[in-house]
């Protein structure tokens, strides 16, 4: 356990100049924060044994920092960030092909992780591993192009510029538009999180399903608005900004719903 989380150390700084990652640094934060302050009591004491005293921001942003291991540990877990489907516009159409693809995705390893931290036989080595891992790609599922398309790999094959430098669609909206907005991963999770009771009980509600066809639609949008060689500016961030703070309190409130149900 210490030599994987001296690692850790290690590969943060390494990450950072290598990665563009799924919502930024700050944005995985904004989510995990979100989803801290609605955690039930039984649910704050069971992560606390897994985890520590460290919130689970701290936790948020490793499994893209691991992406810089050189050694193919971690290899098999790149497809667990995301999941790709072809444009539906019918939600039965996109669950059934949801659940005919093949192997690991953000889809599967959501539920296979909940249950290895659910098993009683699984150690703590990696209980609190698949829980570091399942607070990360709750996060991924609320980026709407991490439920994309597999042509452009996510909107990483879409060629933009943002505020004159060059860049893809996928770079845009996991971390520009957030950082655009210049406060701290506290600051902005405190203004995001201002619903009332009965709003975040509609917004947690659905299934897994459900909320990855919420973020697909979206994509869709984000596809049909933003199209390869889109010059994007000021006008861009007035379009989208709405709907990408949308999607990180969703994203927060949907963890915290998560969480509570498997604990």
């Amino acid at each position: 356990m210490k030599s994987i989380y001296s690692k850790i150390l290690i590969l943060v700084f390494v990450a950072s100049s290598l990665y563009s990652y799924a919502w930024g640094l700050t944005g995985h934060r904004i989510i995990a924060e979100i989803a801290e302050n609605h955690l039930s009591g039984k649910a704050r004491r069971k992560i606390k044994k897994i985890t520590g005293k460290e919130r689970l921001a701290y936790w948020a942003n490793w499994p893209d920092f691991i992406k810089s291991d050189t050694t193919g540990v971690w290899k098999e877990a790149s497809s667990w960030h995301y999941v790709n489907i072809n444009p539906q516009t019918d939600f039965k159409v996109f669950e059934q092909k949801l659940k005919a693809q093949a192997g690991a995705s953000l889809y599967t390893q959501i539920k296979i992780l909940s249950n290895q931290i659910k098993n009683e036989k699984t150690s703590e080595k990696d209980r609190k591993i698949a829980f570091i891992f399942l607070i990360h790609i709750m996060g991924d599922l609320a980026q709407p192009l991490h439920v994309g398309r597999a042509e452009d790999l996510g909107g990483n094959k879409i060629n933009v510029t943002y505020f004159g430098d060059k860049t893809n669609l996928h770079s845009v909206w996991d971390g520009k538009l957030v950082d655009s907005q210049k406060y701290s991963y506290t600051e902005y999770a405190k203004l995001l999180d201002i619903k009332s009771n009965d709003e975040i009980k509609q917004i947690q509600t659905g299934t897994l399903e459900d909320w990855l066809y919420d973020s697909h639609k979206i994509a869709n949008r984000i596809y049909t608005q933003t199209p390869d060689g889109s010059k994007l500016s000021y006008d861009y961030q007035y379009k989208f900004n709405e709907t990408m703070e949308r999607q990180l309190l969703y994203g927060g409130l949907r963890l915290a719903k998560w969480l509570n149900d498997l604990f």
